[in-house]
């Protein structure tokens, strides 16, 4: 089952329009969330991230769409799918019509509820994709469905073994994986690109980086980084709201240790355990 705008249906049901705008211009956006132990991880911060990219994109909620209605319509579309843990896509698009510019700012909505089974891989390799490039500023920052980019590193990475790929910017510097926010460590400083640099404004980016900066043994740095640093640094790992940390071990010939990455994972999971 899925819900569409508040509508509990058959998945493969017809869900959309030709005239879907989402479908049509990319005009969309979407969260990914995780639901385990009986809650919504990180709920609060996932809803206002979404009424933000709203407002940032022109699109208009109705009054009724409050952290409350969020929280039930998701509950509701787990519960109609008997799941225990789930993997949850929330997809709002703007409402349909119009060419480039719409005839309506208002919004309508899907939520997909699956299994959650993306546990992080104990090998992970990269490597760095260079035939096209993330562009810095904000409207990168928010969870569009324009994502063809992801999609063609995710054809490379795979054409040629790699788990995910890391992606750059116009300026050749690195700004995020395919599936999440980037983070280094040498010694006991942890950087991560500044979401000037166009990554992603990820939550559990942002909750690693608190938990870092009230916790004194490293020091958080966002800062401008190069592809160079890569074989330079003792761990790099990726963050995001299915695995939550993902150690890579591998880099051409560079091979990374894991013990901080998988300390920060423990850390980040006593954060809303």
């Amino acid at each position: 089952m899925i819900n569409v705008n508040g509508q509990l249906i058959q998945k493969e049901s017809n869900v959309f329009t030709i005239d879907n705008r989402g479908f049509k211009y990319g005009d969309a956006i979407f969260e990914t969330l995780k639901y385990v132990n009986g809650k919504v991880i990180f709920l609060e911060e996932h809803y206002f991230r979404l009424m933000s990219s709203l407002r940032m994109l022109r699109m208009d909620a109705p009054m009724h769409f409050t952290l409350e209605y969020f929280e039930e319509e998701i509950l509701k579309t787990i519960e109609a799918n008997k799941l225990e843990t789930a993997r949850i896509r929330f997809s709002l698009s703007r409402n349909d019509g119009g060419l480039y510019t719409p005839v309506d700012h208002g919004i309508q909505y899907c939520i997909e509820t699956t299994v959650l089974n993306d546990l992080a891989k104990e090998e992970f390799t990269v490597e760095l994709y260079k035939d096209f490039y993330v562009y810095s500023g904000l409207l990168s920052t928010i969870k569009t469905n324009n994502k063809v980019l992801n999609v063609v590193a995710s054809v490379f990475a795979k054409e040629n073994d790699y788990d995910t790929c890391i992606l750059i910017n116009e300026k050749k510097q690195l700004v995020e994986a395919i599936n999440g926010n980037l983070f280094l460590i040498k010694g006991k400083t942890i950087v991560t690109p500044p979401i000037t640099e166009g990554c992603l404004n990820g939550i559990i980016r942002n909750k690693l980086i608190d938990i870092l900066t009230k916790n004194k043994m490293y020091q958080i740095e966002e800062r401008v980084i190069s592809p160079f640093e890569l074989k330079k640094v003792d761990e790099v790992f990726i963050t995001n709201s299915i695995v939550d940390i993902q150690p890579i071990t591998n880099y051409r010939k560079k091979v990374y240790n894991t013990n901080v990455s998988k300390q920060l994972k423990l850390l980040l999971k006593m954060s809303y355990s």
